[in-house]
């Protein structure tokens, strides 16, 4: 049986950090102690703004992006092109193609993609609002999803689902690649990508 060597209180805040994407075990431990040995820099203030966060931050109502308004600072910028909606599967890659100061349209957030093998079908995602969305003054919807078989699934079903619309479908060019992941790939990449984009048949 592993020793204590720290409150429940320190156990509870490695336990808590573990459970972030890219924490195990020894990561959430080191990052544990560098918060608890700076508490006036550093765990003061990221619990103050967690706090903040978690009671202000909300969905944005049209597109499901967060944001502390709905709609969002990318749904109300009056500079953004109406008529060309992009299509993500998750709210990382939206942030990863504004990253690279690419697109002039508004986004939609599916909330991931199909996968009948865990479960998620067409009802567990963002699309009948796509479908809702896709009217005038839209003309473009851009399908900029990850190269997986998943992916790739889900854009030959919303294709199917968009015909009857008469709005261009469109997809990322092959500079994405095969089983790459938007939130992972480098800022002339997602250009380039984005600016040789095709229509679907």
């Amino acid at each position: 049986m592993a020793r204590k060597v720290a409150g429940p209180e320190i156990e509870r805040v490695i336990q808590l950090l573990a459970r972030l994407p890219g924490l195990g075990p020894r990561s959430a431990r080191k990052a544990g102690l560098a918060l608890i040995k700076k508490r006036a820099e550093l765990l003061e203030p990221l619990a103050k703004a967690l706090l903040e966060a978690a009671d202000r931050i909300v969905a944005c109502s049209i597109c499901a992006n967060l944001d502390t308004q709905s709609p969002c600072q990318v749904c109300s910028d009056p500079r953004r092109d109406p008529g060309l909606i992009v299509v993500v599967e998750e709210i990382g890659d939206l942030w990863a193609l504004e990253r690279a100061e690419v697109v002039t349209g508004r986004y939609h957030i599916l909330g991931g993609h199909l996968s009948p093998l865990d479960g998620i079908g067409p009802e567990r995602l963002n699309i009948d609002v796509l479908i809702e969305r896709a009217q005038p003054p839209v003309t473009e919807v851009l399908l900029a999803l990850s190269s997986t078989v998943e992916g790739q699934s889900t854009v030959h079903y919303l294709r199917e689902r968009l015909s009857p619309s008469g709005v261009t479908v469109s997809v990322l060019a092959r500079g994405v690649p095969v089983g790459g992941e938007l939130d992972y790939l480098d800022d002339g990449t997602l250009a380039a990508a984005i600016k040789s984009r095709r229509r679907l048949p």
